[in-house]
């Protein structure tokens, strides 16, 4: 990873399609009657370029900023954050507020003014689950070439995965959280090394009979990154490198970013258990740090204008700048329904769907994305071509300042708000 701002670039071409080049989204079109198969990357621009309303995106922002700020003694809700907002393929928006790094300890004492890091429009953040819209990925892409089967049994790829009952358990309910799975093990405490950590999330006991309940749970995202190195032979660390960030430019987007990056790294929580100290540089879940910083569920650390070329490709129906990674009817599956059973928790494959509770304004059926434990949050309008960003490090220097939702809705109700007071559908 290396530093750019905004990263409006063109990219390698690398483990991507070339498809032809097409004109940029014109923003007094109506969505639903645009070339949804447009390639174009994202521009900068203003709200009026785009025809929004630029008050309630100021009223937005500012609701980040004061959530960065202190009253007296106390401590912000977050000591960071960036705010990218993308409509019509404009990047309307992009600021940075407070601090990447701001505390020595767990017990919020300030470092000295000199020390501490501002944060900027090209900070690195710990984007936790985030991640697992790059297993998702990864996975969709070995589909799409045949290595594999979405409705096989796991088992079938990972033989060991047929224990404790869960052999008929297959790839899409690892995807949409229906495999029974538990939420997670405490794999940094209980077993010594990476390979026992690795058999004991393949051999896990179910909480629920397969497709019986949605269980939100990073086992099913660890096994999937195993799958995937299974049959490709690579670590997921490549797959992600040469399938997604390098042929979309996403330069700073990765997993184990190198220590001389750190300095532009938002810094997370002070750790007394594992005793790590100030994670700063390093993967804040203590599972995928006892992983080596590699894994399914969390590991991957980016930029917000970097994810905002994500959330662009994912509009793109699989495109950006000439570079296809998935096929158009990949991406429609990706950010279609398939828990129709659990109408409370509606999944795409990997991705979310419909949480109005980060979602705000912006949440309906078209709309997809996922949060991250650390304060990070990716929303992806469909319907109007929307895209908006907040990462936030929000467990520096401890994970009980308590919820970031209010911010996160707030974001997201800016971006409608400022699409609907212009009279946009």
């Amino acid at each position: 990873m290396r530093a750019l701002p905004l990263a409006f670039v063109s990219a390698v071409v690398v483990g991507a399609t070339m498809v032809p080049a097409a004109s940029a989204v014109h923003s007094g079109q109506p969505r639903n009657e645009r070339d949804v198969s447009d390639c174009a990357p994202l521009r900068p621009g203003t709200p009026a370029e785009a025809g929004l309303d630029p008050t309630p995106i100021e009223e937005a922002l500012e609701a980040v900023r004061s959530s960065t700020t202190g009253v007296g003694a106390e401590h912000p809700l977050f000591p960071g954050a960036v705010v990218v907002l993308v409509h019509d393929g404009i990047v309307t928006t992009s600021e940075a507020a407070g601090h990447a790094l701001r505390y020595a300890d767990g017990d919020g004492t300030e470092l000295p003014v000199a020390a501490q890091i501002p944060t900027s429009e090209d900070t690195i953040f710990d984007l936790a689950s985030l991640s697992k819209l790059f297993t998702s990925i990864v996975i969709m892409q070995q589909v799409e070439q045949g290595r594999i089967r979405l409705d096989r049994p796991v088992a079938e790829y990972l033989p060991e995965f047929a224990t404790a009952g869960k052999d008929s358990v297959t790839v899409r309910q690892l995807l949409t959280h229906t495999s029974g799975l538990p939420p997670f093990l405490l794999l940094w405490r209980d077993w010594p090394d990476v390979p026992s950590r690795l058999h004991a999330s393949l051999t896990a006991e179910l909480q629920a009979e397969p497709g019986s309940a949605y269980i939100y749970s990073d086992l099913n995202m660890i096994a999937l990154a195993v799958l995937a190195e299974r049959v490709t032979g690579r670590s997921l660390p490549d797959l992600v490198r040469t399938g997604i960030t390098e042929p979309l430019g996403m330069i700073d987007t990765g997993y184990l970013p190198e220590p001389a990056e750190t300095g532009r790294i938002a810094a997370t929580e002070f750790q007394s258990e594992p005793p790590r100290g100030m994670v700063h540089g390093e993967v804040h879940d203590e599972n995928a740090w006892s992983l080596n910083g590699t894994a399914g569920h969390a590991g991957v650390f980016g930029t917000a204008g970097d994810l905002a070329i994500l959330g662009q490709t994912m509009l793109n129906e699989g495109c950006y700048d000439g570079r296809r990674i998935l096929r158009p009817g990949t991406v429609r599956q990706m950010l279609t329904d398939h828990n129709a059973a659990f109408p409370e928790n509606p999944r795409g494959l990997g991705f979310e769907l419909n949480q109005s509770f980060y979602m705000g304004e912006l949440a309906g059926p078209d709309t997809a994305g996922h949060t991250g434990y650390t304060g990070t949050s990716l929303v992806i309008d469909r319907a109007n071509g929307s895209i908006a960003i907040l990462l936030t490090n929000r467990v520096h220097p401890s994970r009980d300042r308590g919820s970031i939702n209010p911010a996160r809705v707030a974001v997201a109700d800016g971006l409608a708000a400022a699409r609907l007071s212009t009279g946009q559908s």
